[in-house]
């Protein structure tokens, strides 16, 4: 049943509900707020508002008043458009072109409004735009803005800025801002030579304006606080955009800026971005609003912008309800949601109309965003909206309401039914009303109450439909009877009902009396309960009923009484229930009748003012007593005078008297009777008419045209009058009168009077005012309307044209009422025709037309402005616009060259005037240089919308000149400018010849060939491209390019990493600076053979035996071959159970199988196939592992049979040597000869014992014994037979076995030694020695346990040996021999290079020892030689050489190689370095390296660089201005050519190139000096060289006031490279560039180039003047860094130095980029003493320290003294700027012996340090701690005269006692770490001493990467890297070490020296010089202060030292020391 009534109710629910939406209202733009647009175009605006079904659109002015037409200025189309058309300036009208409008819909939903949407038209007039002069100084930020007059300024934005007529890109130094100014940042003085012009267009007329041309004043940076150039103010923005706020401030230093929101710093947010320009927002929040502050600081001052930033989020507006459809006195509630922004205000309307509160509607809420309709009217139907503005900016919402009749009415119910008593049944009403009704339910009329019987529900459904349930669950048979449901709301009522039968003996419920309305239906229903029962009757005074037609009886018990009468119905009535045949049960009930009141009908006749009214109200029926009032329109009447009304009333009849109508006697009259039965009443209207009269008579009026006019005329009456207008044009009498046509321009207003919103001239004339009501007569006035014309322009020249120097005139026609003054304007200036002549006025007039002429004599360029005429009368002004544009010849363009080739020329011109006409076309004359223009050549007609032009047919490198001719219809311009050109070269148009490729390697051909002919090169050959491509199947035929530069007619270049054993073409291209030229033909050649790169396929064993085995496969990929395939190799060898290998063989075959036959039975083997070529074995298989089958096994290789009692034998015996499978179990047989068995009896022994004992034997009989051993596959050979007899005693015998033991060491190893014997013999165990036997004793490494049994634990190699055991006791002895072999990882191999490449290095080695086991393979292990990161390569066994294949070009490497067998990985041999082919990038000295050069740019040919063999990967340019630190970096490509821009006029500059490749870096330095602007040459760099030194040489005080204040800003212990420290005076500055052997004496205004590529530097004595305290000084500093350490490799990188070759020729071998730096360097320029020497030489000494915590390393020096003369310029201090050095020992060695000056200096690698040199008269070198008596002495001695000595001594070990040395300057000890020993060199590693001195320390530690850094050294530690020797200062032993020319040397105790390399360049008069050296240990660790007696210039405080000692392992010190 409860699934039934769900049903019902969906059914219902899709029957009753109603689309609310069929008809609607909807807006199609509301956003639309604001229309701009131009008056010469007009717009046209669609409706933003529609419906469905089609809506009524009408447009309103914001006022509300409707729009009307007005000819040919407005119109609203049909569709609802509204049009506003083109006017001209003189027809505006603010009422019509500058206000709000808003346009509504209209359909059966309603009515909506749009918001107001402001239309503005904006007129042409003139403006000017400027650009004020800026002034900025160079550095700091330049700011234009361009100035926009402010009546245009909304419409007028800036579209780009121009620098001398070119349009300026944004970036580099040049900003647009958003809002239209220009940033110049980092100004230049080059920026004072430009214009610069803003261009600005208009967004509605698009005219554009450019600006005049303004200037930028560039001063010199003086020192002054931020002065604010641009900043921001308070605004708003909408949420969702972005904003730039400005803030650019100048100064000097320049300051920095700081941003500030809400007085803390900006948070951290990716939409927050500081540029130059100021602080830009994207995605603005509202969280984002608050206050901006921009704060600009210098040292001098600091300046704040500040300024608030309101973030505003568009209004949304949200109403609900959406739509709603309800009934009359429902309440409603609207609620108004509004987003965004706050401070907004709400409006509410109906239908369009402003909603007003009254009784029924009230609005609410705090921004009254909640309106409540309560008890609506039908008339509250209708579109609300809610309008919600802030600003001008508005948003809205609607909800369309539909009120309706909501009387309730039932659309479903329940029917009558039976029940069982307890059985539960549910009832269903459902209503529909409006307000959706409540459901009440009743039981016999008795309200049903909701308890445990009846449960009760109610709900609404969506659509309004309220659905209530009874539910009975357990029904008794009081629950029957009538149930009925009623549906009440506010708009009425309805009801249903039905009985339900309960069934149970019948009985009839009480029945209350009933009280009837006579007139109306009435129901009794007989009250019976309980079921089945026959009939119910009723019966009335004894009568059955019924009894007449008004009557009736249902079927239910219920009886009906229409239309119910008082005497006939009135009474009681009995109800009678027949609940047996003859049984039945009765009940009475009475009904009382009521007689409600009928009021006879009455009429009001109409009647008027002053009259007499009676009105009469008769009750005609009723019962008494009845009450009668009176109401007038819904009010009720209160008699007396204030109303004029009296009423008298009787019992049954009342009437209404007024004395005297009057007109608010007016209305509807209702007379209302009522009694206790009913309230009726009868309404009828009283009409008191008044005939119509003028309140206010029509008058003649005065209209001006084009404004609004009213004419009035006020009338009354009643009913109110009707008033109609006529009009009669004309001014005389009126002849005929016409209705004036109402349309929207002409209205009749709510008083009558007419409203003419638009007055034209028709509307002049008579009009007629008259008025009508129906009372009495019509009454009319008429009037006369005259129309004022205002002076309005009605003709003149929007624009005309005028040529130059010719007479223009100039007219305006006006018209209007007279008298009319016209006056002209140029621009903004009125024209006074009397004072300049120029002009002239007259003034005609024709007609009521006035025309006047403005005479221009004669017309200039200036002219081309815009001229006004204004007329001006009483009623208005009206002004006409001319814009006068003056003609004339262009003038020239303004021509310049894009793009010059080798036959064509790429020209570009812009024209800047056309002389206000339109170019007609471009000519263009060239001639050579040297002829006249009547040899000119001519283009002629170019097209005026080209700007630019190619000529042609050119010849290569020719000079031309070049000029330029425009056209108007005006004339023709000017020549341009003349212009000079050269043509560029061509590209060669011939190919190389004689192209030869001879194949060299398997990956390597030679091509080689000529030069193109000399008349096809078309210029200087530079290079070629060499092209090839592989032609076998499957490649690309895509040619790869390399490139190289040429070097002569004949040319050679190698082809390398091509592909094995494949065909090549190659093409060969030459190239010059144009270009490149045709290929050669492609010739072929096919690579050498190479052995196979991958292994045969599918390698498979079978065994097949068990000595046979089967191995087959698959040939290699072809395109792995890289050759012929002449057949294969199979390799194999067997795996034995104690890990060795056996003997390696292969057998060779062209077949893809092979069988191996006579193999080891039961053995593993490992097998391996490789395939090989005419080149030798490729790779090999993987190993594949195969097992031979089993077989029988072989004897045991040794028995014994021993008695152990007088019936039993013991019996021992071995392994068979050849088990040839698994032992399964071993056989003894034992027989007795001669006993007469005829079989020996057997015993079966576990395969794990090897000894047996038989018993039950006959004692003194004799046996033999012998054993066999069983496989699966069998029992095998038997032993040998030995005799044995059984005995009581027994001498000592041995069941062990001898022989040989192998094991691998560190293992423990037991030798058994069993014995037996009667009585049990004694065990001893001795190893022979090379004489005589030694016995073992018993250790914590030897035991000999209780069975006789030798351990050995740990064995090591010298384990190895023989051991004997001998067993003893009375009656004899036995021995056994073992030969333990202990194997050990193999020795290291001899590694060796035999040959290298560009890519690869191929090694080969000789294998060591093998430890006794054999060699399983080798692990190569290689790297770069500047890196620790090392890479692994497994080889094979077999291998005695490897390629190194894909390795770098031009690369150092470290290779080192270890072997391994079954024990491990044997001994790494030594390292050994070698280097593929290549070197770094080298600049060809014949190549210019500068190829232009004017005041701004110098061009740069990078093209001569040559590759050294290797490909150039990075290319880097600093440059700067001479006397400046900063340089400027760039990064080119090293094929282009690059060009510096932006440089400065006559300036010279300095410039360093660097081109890299993987071999390193090449490097060229060069200086050059800019033009001035005009292009003369700038000042001679010596000039400028001695200019300064002059300067200085002047030495006033004011200048040495100044470098000291400089000098003492700079921090001593925060500098970089280029910042001098803290010392003496700064004089010039002495740089030795060690690897191009530069000596350059620099001062603060640059470097001056001493001397190049020489040894000997001159430098004069006066250098090194005595003005300071003659005492010499010397200062140090140590500098830390993170580990960089490097066990081996060289020096000083003397490898390409060979016997008898000239190293000078080879230059630059090694860049600082490869250079395998160790060690960082001391330096030291010192002089000997004036008393030694006449002549001063300086000897720059480098020493290397270590600084460790423990023990003293000894350090290698290098020495290189330099002789000075005396003749350069004053100098009291230098500085010295080198490289660290790096070679091995032994290259030094040969160094030595075969090297000059000039080699070491040029393969010396240096890393960039400084020190001062300050002049001394003293050569002593003072070092030491903080005590001042620790000192040392150095001693330098220069060679004889001329010669160039270089020695190098490396430490030996025969040379530590030697004597004391002298002439050698010694290191400072110091404590070393645990680590140290690991960087000695190997000779030294392998002397007694310093081996026993490693004993004590831990293991080598790990290298850590290297790292290194020439930048704040003062700051970082360096850990340099060197050779060096600890030495343990608790041995306080002392070591002497020497070399021959040197001396010897000597130190004192606890001092460890070395000798040092010591390079002495020429000197005039060389002198010896001496001294003592000491030094002492440092036992804390603390580094070394250096000092004397003068200040330090570098500090190296005792903070520092704390921070040494925590770098930890490894810390190093590097010194720097000043004699």
């Amino acid at each position: 049943m409860w699934l039934v009534t769900l049903l019902l109710l969906y059914s219902l629910r899709e029957v009753h509900s109603e689309d609310v939406g069929s008809t609607r209202l909807y807006f199609v733009n509301a956003s639309l707020q604001r229309l701009t647009y131009s008056s010469s175009v007009g717009v046209s605006l669609p409706c933003p508002a529609g419906g469905t079904p089609t809506a009524i659109l009408r447009w309103y002015l914001a006022t509300g008043d409707d729009i009307y037409d007005v000819p040919h200025i407005r119109h609203v189309h049909a569709n609802g458009t509204l049009q506003l058309y083109p006017f001209s300036p003189s027809a505006f009208n603010s009422y019509i072109h500058d206000n709000d409008y808003f346009c509504t819909a209209e359909n059966q939903a309603g009515k909506i409004r749009s918001p107001n949407i402001r239309v503005k038209a904006v007129f042409r007039e003139p403006y000017t735009v400027r650009v004020a002069d800026q002034r900025s100084m160079r550095g700091n930020v330049a700011v234009f803005k361009c100035l926009i007059p402010t009546a245009v300024q909304e419409y007028v934005s800036v579209v780009s800025w121009e620098r001398d007529t070119v349009s300026i890109v944004p970036g580099n130094r040049f900003f647009l801002t958003s809002f239209g100014a220009l940033y110049i940042s980092d100004v230049q003085k080059e920026d004072a030579l430009s214009t610069y012009r803003c261009i600005t267009k208009h967004k509605y007329s698009g005219e554009t304006r450019q600006s005049n041309g303004a200037r930028l004043s560039v001063m010199d940076p003086t020192e002054s606080s931020p002065s604010i150039l641009d900043s921001f103010q308070a605004g708003e923005v909408p949420a969702g955009q972005s904003v730039e706020l400005p803030c650019m401030a100048a100064g000097y230093p320049s300051p920095t800026v700081r941003w500030l929101k809400d007085g803390r710093p900006l948070p951290s947010d990716a939409r927050w971005t500081r540029r130059l320009t100021g602080l830009t927002i994207s995605d603005l929040r509202q969280e984002d609003s608050g206050s901006y502050a921009c704060e600009v600081t210098n040292s001098f001052g600091s300046k704040e912008v500040s300024g608030a930033l309101y973030v505003i989020d568009p209004l949304r507006v949200t109403l609900s309800p959406k739509s709603l459809k309800t009934g009359i006195s429902s309440t409603l509630f609207f609620t108004c949601a509004v987003e965004g922004s706050p401070e907004y205000t709400v409006a509410w309307y109906r239908n369009t109309e402003p909603i007003v509160p009254d009784q029924h509607i009230s609005i609410q809420g705090s921004h009254n965003d909640t309106l409540q309709i309560t008890a609506a009217q039908k008339s509250h139907s209708g579109a609300y909206q809610c309008f919600a503005s802030r600003k001008g900016h508005t948003a809205q919402d609607f909800s369309i309401i539909l009120l309706e009749d909501g009387t309730p009415r039932i659309v479903s119910s329940f029917s009558e039914r039976v029940v069982a008593p307890g059985e539960p049944f549910s009832l269903m009403c459902a209503s529909k009303g409006a307000p959706p009704p409540s459901i009440t339910w009743t039981l016999d009329d008795e309200p049903v109450v909701r308890d445990s019987a009846y449960k009760t529900s109610q709900y609404t459904l969506s659509d309004g439909l309220t659905v209530s349930h009874v539910n009975v669950s357990s029904p008794a048979i009081r629950d029957g009877g009538v149930y009925r449901c009623a549906a009440r709301n506010s708009a009425g009522s309805a009801e249903y009902q039905a009985r339900i039968n309960v069934r149970g003996s019948p009985r009839i419920r009480e029945m209350r009396d009933i009280t009837a309305v006579a007139g109306r239906n009435t129901f009794i229903t007989c009250r019976v309960i309980g079921y089945p029962y026959y009939s119910i009757k009723w019966f009335k005074d004894g009568m059955l009923l019924p009894d007449n037609h008004r009557q009736v009886v249902y079927e239910n018990g219920t009886l009906r009484l229409s239309d119910v009468q008082k005497g006939m119905d009135e009474g009681t009535y009995l109800c009678s229930v027949l609940i047996q045949p003859q049984t039945s049960i009765d009940q009475t009930v009475h009904v009382t009748v009521k007689v409600p009141p009928l009021i006879q009908p009455f009429d009001i006749p109409s009647t008027s003012v002053g009259k007499l009214m009676y009105i009469a109200c008769v009750v005609s029926s009723g019962d008494m007593p009845i009450r009668i009032t009176w109401h007038k329109d819904g009010q009720l009447i209160v008699p007396g005078s204030a109303s004029g009304v009296g009423i008298e009333t009787k019992e049954f009849m009342s009437s209404l008297q007024i004395s005297k109508v009057t007109l608010k006697h007016n209305g509807n009259y209702t007379c209302i009777a009522s009694n206790a039965a009913a309230t009726v009443s009868w309404e009828r209207q009283l009409v008191v008419t008044v005939p119509p009269r003028f309140v206010v008579q029509p008058n003649n009026q005065d209209g001006i045209y084009g404004k609004a006019g009213v004419l009035n005329c006020s009338v009354e009456g009643y009913p109110p009058p009707k008033v109609m207008w006529k009009h009669a044009k004309g001014i005389g009498n009126p002849q005929q009168y016409h209705p004036v046509p109402l349309t929207g321009r002409i209205q009749i207003m709510f008083n009558g009077s007419l409203l003419i919103r638009h007055v034209l001239e028709d509307d002049r004339g008579y009009y007629l005012c008259q008025a009508s009501n129906g009372v009495g007569s019509d009454i009319s006035k008429s009037m006369v309307l005259t129309v004022k014309i205002p002076a309005m322009i009605t003709s003149h020249p929007n624009t005309t044209m005028a040529i130059k120097g010719q007479m223009k005139e100039l007219n305006c026609t006006a018209r209007g009422e007279q008298p009319i003054i016209i006056r002209w304007e140029r621009g903004d200036t009125v024209i006074d025709a009397e004072r300049n002549p120029r002009y002239s006025i007259t003034i005609n007039k024709k007609g009521d037309e006035v025309i006047s002429t403005l005479k221009l004599k004669p017309a200039e360029r200036g002219d081309s402005v815009f001229f006004s005429c204004h007329a001006i009368n009483s009623y208005g002004e009206g002004r006409g616009l001319i814009q006068l544009t003056v003609q004339e010849p262009p003038d020239p363009p303004e021509l310049e060259v894009r793009e010059v080739k080798d036959r064509s020329m790429n020209l570009r011109w812009i024209q800047r005037f056309d002389g206000n006409s339109i170019i007609t076309s471009y000519d263009i004359e060239y001639k050579n240089k040297s002829d006249t223009w009547d040899h000119k050549y001519t283009t002629r007609n170019i097209s005026p919308t080209n700007n630019q032009a190619n000529i042609v047919e050119l010849h290569p490198a020719c000079v031309y000149s070049i000029r330029m001719y425009s056209f108007n219809k005006i004339g023709r311009s000017q020549p341009s400018k003349e212009l000079t050109i050269s043509t560029e070269e061509a590209q060669p148009d011939g190919p190389p010849m004689e192209v030869i490729l001879q194949p060299m390697t398997s990956q390597s051909i030679r091509v080689t060939w000529r030069a193109p002919r000399k008349e096809l090169q078309n210029g200087l050959i530079r290079g070629y491209q060499i092209g090839y491509r592989e032609n076998g199947p499957g490649s690309n035929g895509q040619y790869s390019i390399v490139e190289m530069k040429a070097t002569g007619d004949s040319e050679v270049y190698t082809l390398d990493n091509l592909k094995k054993f494949a065909q090549y073409g190659v093409v060969v291209q030459a190239f010059n600076r144009a270009g490149t030229g045709p290929s050669s033909t492609e010739i072929n050649a096919t690579t050498l053979e190479d052995v196979p790169s991958q292994p045969p396929q599918n390698v498979r064993a079978i065994s097949v035996t068990s000595d046979e085995a089967v191995i087959t496969w698959a040939e290699p990929p072809r395109l792995t071959l890289h050759g012929v395939l002449k057949g294969y190799r199979v390799v194999f060898w067997s795996l034995f159970p104690d890990g060795e290998w056996g003997e390696m063989q292969n057998i060779t075959t062209t077949r893809e199988q092979v069988e191996l036959r006579g193999l080891e039975k039961f053995t593993n083997y490992s097998v391996q196939v490789l395939a090989y070529t005419q080149a030798g074995d490729g790779v090999r298989s993987n190993v594949l592992y195969i097992q031979t089958r089993e077989d029988l096994p072989g004897p045991p290789a040794g028995i014994k049979a021993v008695p152990s009692s007088p019936n039993s034998v013991v019996v021992s015996w071995l392994p068979p040597l050849k088990p040839n499978g698994v032992i399964r179990k071993y056989t003894i047989y034992c027989s007795s000869p001669g006993s007469g068995q005829p079989a020996p009896s057997e015993y079966e022994a576990n395969p794990e014992m090897l000894f047996y004992r038989i018993t039950h034997l006959t004692r003194g009989k004799q046996y033999l014994i012998w054993a066999s051993a069983v496989t699966t596959a069998g029992r095998g050979n038997i032993s040998e037979k030995v005799t044995v007899e059984p005995a009581g005693k027994a001498p000592a015998k041995i069941l062990s076995f001898g022989g040989t033991v192998t094991t691998p060491w560190v293992k423990e190893v037991r030798l058994p030694c069993s014995s037996v014997g009667e009585p049990t013999p004694t065990i001893k165990w001795t190893k022979d020695s090379e004489d005589s036997t030694i016995p073992v004793t018993v250790d914590g490494q030897r035991q000999i346990l209780s069975n006789g049994t030798l351990v050995l634990r740990s064995v090591k190699a010298e384990d190895s040996g023989y051991y004997t055991c001998t067993a003893t006791n009375t009656l004899g002895f036995d021995t056994i021999i073992v030969n333990l072999l202990v194997q050990v990882p193999p020795d290291q191999p001899r590694l060796t290079v035999s040959t290298t490449s560009t890519s690869s290095i191929t090694l080969a080695w000789i294998p060591g020892d093998n430890g006794g086991s054999s060699i399983r393979g080798f692990v190569l292990q290689y790297s770069v030689d500047n890196t620790e990161e090392w890479r692994d390569v497994f080889i094979s066994s077999s291998e005695r050489s490897f390629r190194l294949d894909n390795l770098r070009c031009g690369t150092w490497y470290k290779v080192k190689l270890a072997a391994k067998n079954s024990v491990g990985s044997g001994r790494i041999s030594e390292i050994i370095e070698a280097k593929t082919h290549g070197r770094e990038p080298v600049f060809n000295k014949e190549q210019p390296l500068l190829t232009h050069i004017n005041s701004t740019h110098a061009g740069l040919n990078l093209q001569g660089w040559t590759s050294g063999g290797c490909p150039i990967t990075a290319l880097l340019l600093d440059f700067r201005p001479k006397g400046t630190w900063a340089w400027q970096s760039l990064k080119a490509n090293a094929t282009a050519q690059l060009f510096l821009s932006e440089l400065r006029e006559a300036t010279w500059y300095e410039l360093k190139m660097k081109a890299c490749n993987s071999a390193g870096c090449g490097n060229q330095s060069s200086q050059f000096a800019t033009t001035d602007y005009d292009g003369s040459e700038s000042l001679p760099q010596t000039l400028l060289f001695r200019a300064n030194y002059s300067h200085q040489r002047e030495g006033d005080k004011e200048g040495d006031q100044k470098r000291e204040r400089r000098r003492s800003r700079i921090s001593k212990n925060n500098r970089s490279m280029d910042t001098p420290v803290k010392g003496p005076p700064q004089g010039p500055r002495l740089h030795i560039d060690i690897p191009r052997v530069q000596l350059l004496i620099e001062d603060k205004e640059g470097i001056k180039q001493i001397g190049e590529d020489k040894a000997v530097a001159p430098v004069t004595d006066t250098e090194f003047s005595q003005s300071v305290n003659p005492q010499s000084f010397c200062t140090g500093v140590s500098l830390h860094h993170p580990a960089l350490i490097q066990n081996t490799g060289p020096l000083i990188d003397m490898s390409d130095i060979r016997p008898g070759t000239n190293p000078v020729s080879r230059k630059c071998v090694k860049s600082a980029h490869s250079s395998r730096n160790r060690y960082s360097s001391q330096w030291t320029l010192s002089r000997p003493g004036q008393s030694q020497s006449t002549a001063s030489a300086r000897t720059l000494t480098s020493d290397w320290r270590t600084m460790g915590s423990h023990g003293i390393t000894a350090t290698e020096s290098d020495s290189y003294s330099a002789s000075l003369s005396q003749d350069t310029d004053k100098g009291r201090n230098s500085m010295v700027s080198t490289e660290s050095a790096s070679s091995t020992y032994e290259e030094l060695a040969r160094a030595y012996e075969h090297a000059k000056l000039e080699e070491h200096l040029q393969h010396a690698k240096f890393t960039i340090t400084e020190c001062f040199i300050s002049d001394s008269s003293s050569d002593q070198m003072t070092t030491g701690t903080n005590d001042p008596a620790d000192s040392m002495t150095s001693l330098s001695t220069p060679s004889e005269t001329g010669l160039c000595r270089f020695t190098a001594s490396p430490p030996k070990p025969q040379d530590y006692d030697r004597g004391r040395p002298t002439n050698v300057a010694v290191p400072i000890p110091h404590r070393a770490n645990k680590s140290e020993f690991c960087n000695l060199p190997l000779y030294m590693k392998t002397d007694p001493f310093f081996r026993k001195q490693a004993e004590l320390h831990d293991p080598c530690p790990a290298v850590p990467p290297r790292e290194a850094s020439i930048r704040s050294l003062a700051q970082r530690a360096y850990h340099t890297q060197g050779r060096h020797m600890t030495l343990d200062p608790s041995k306080q032993q002392a070591l002497t070490l020497g070399h021959s020319g040197l001396g010897s040397l000597g130190v004192s105790s606890g001092t460890a020296t070395l000798p040092q390399r010591t390079l002495t360049m020429p000197c005039s008069n060389p002198a010896a010089t001496a001294s003592t050296s000491s030094t002492s240990s440092n036992p804390t660790g603390s580094s070394t202060k250096m000092g004397g007696s003068r200040d330090s210039l570098l500090e190296n405080s005792s903070s520092a030292l704390g921070r040494l000692q925590k770098q930890g392992v490894g810390a190093y010190s590097k010194s720097y020391t000043l004699v």
